[in-house]
């Protein structure tokens, strides 16, 4: 194996124009919200640098996170992701298999140790040894130590990865937990989602090769720029949420306007993750889009909170309904001061007439 080639150079042979790549890196400067002017920044950067070595490790999974990542909304986006890297090991999408395959993940993580990105999709069993998922006879959590020895950072795929994911849930026979679980010395960065947006994990490479870090993570460790906001904050659907106009049933008149789905279930409200902006398929669109609440898939113990269907608890407070509720608060405390503001000049008025009587007759 020998060093990998810079990116502008790879890109040259793929015959991807500079203007497509300019365009990739602006999407990206726009998705990540970075100030103007990053993208000809990430531009230069990246054209600089040398191809890093990947390797990418699947465990207890179900391969939604590499289908999902292989349907990429754009055709240069989807292409990017593998001439920005030096994919080196994917269980689904090497071509090697056997001993090949492993030697391969063996090479490069010695020529490239301390460098090389560590992608993990999938949650890893520790119960019993771990014997509840192997690779070529050895157990997942045998393989993600000596991978996440010489890694420069990790990068957790879905909600498996991250999270534990539905492996996890109770009563979790296999004993699966989160990388996070067991790596405590490295960099790791969840991009949660059952199955994540292809769109993020670009995005997150792309940051990482710009600027050698990680970018800014929420407390789940997942990057801001995609998991800040809740997908209540953002859908379509919020004008009606505010109006209190909700779906009953999914196919009541309601549904058919494209009324708030909270009453169904939706878990948009409580669920951080960009799929009512980013969305799925080209942009064509998400879940709520399609008719579905959210079932909350990029939230820790999704799989654990209960019915998909049953509301939450209360409707969420928001800044809005915040300053509603506010609003109407004030009006009926100034009603009130006023009424008693009137009711005391009335009682002064009639101390002052009586006085004034009194006044007359003691005359």
């Amino acid at each position: 194996m020998t060093e990998h080639e810079t990116l502008a150079q790879r890109l040259q042979q793929q015959g991807i124009s500079r203007r497509s790549f300019l365009k990739f890196c602006a999407a990206m400067a726009t998705m990540m919200a970075l100030p103007p002017g990053s993208a000809s920044a990430i531009a230069a950067t990246l054209a600089k640098v040398k191809r890093p070595s990947v390797i990418w490790l699947s465990f207890q999974e179900c391969t939604g996170c590499t289908e999902s990542l292989t349907r990429s909304h754009s055709p240069t986006l989807e292409s990017m992701i593998f001439d920005m890297v030096s994919l080196d090991y994917h269980h689904t999408l090497q071509a090697a298999s056997g001993f090949a395959a492993e030697q391969s993940r063996e090479d490069a993580m010695k020529e490239f140790h301390g460098k090389y990105l560590l992608l993990v999709d999938g949650s890893i069993p520790i119960k019993d040894g771990g014997v509840y998922s192997t690779i070529a006879g050895r157990t997942n959590l045998d393989m993600l130590l000596e991978a996440a020895e010489g890694a420069a950072a990790i990068v957790a795929v879905g909600s498996c990865a991250a999270f534990g994911g539905l492996p996890n849930a109770q009563p979790n026979p296999t004993g699966a937990v989160a990388v996070s679980d067991i790596i405590k010395d490295k960099p790791i960065i969840n991009i949660s989602g059952c199955p994540p947006i292809p769109a993020v994990i670009t995005g997150v490479l792309a940051h990482y090769l710009t600027f050698g870090a990680l970018p800014a993570l929420d407390d789940q460790g997942r990057p801001k720029a995609f998991y800040g906001e809740t997908i209540h904050d953002r859908c379509y659907r919020r004008p009606f949420y505010d109006q209190g106009k909700f779906a009953k049933t999914f196919d009541d008149e309601g549904a058919r306007n494209g009324w708030c789905l909270y009453e169904l279930g939706c878990k948009g409200p409580t669920t951080h993750n960009a799929c009512a902006t980013t969305k799925w398929n080209g942009g064509t669109s998400f879940p709520i889009e399609s008719g579905h609440g959210c079932i909350g898939c990029s939230e820790p113990k999704f799989w654990d909170a209960g019915s998909f269907y049953a509301p939450l608890p209360a409707p969420t407070a928001d800044v809005s309904t915040v300053a509603k509720a506010a609003a109407v608060v004030g009006a009926v405390a100034a009603v009130t001061v006023g009424a008693i503001d009137r009711g005391k000049k009335t009682q002064a008025q009639k101390s002052r007439e009586k006085l004034t009587v009194d006044d007359l007759k003691g005359e």
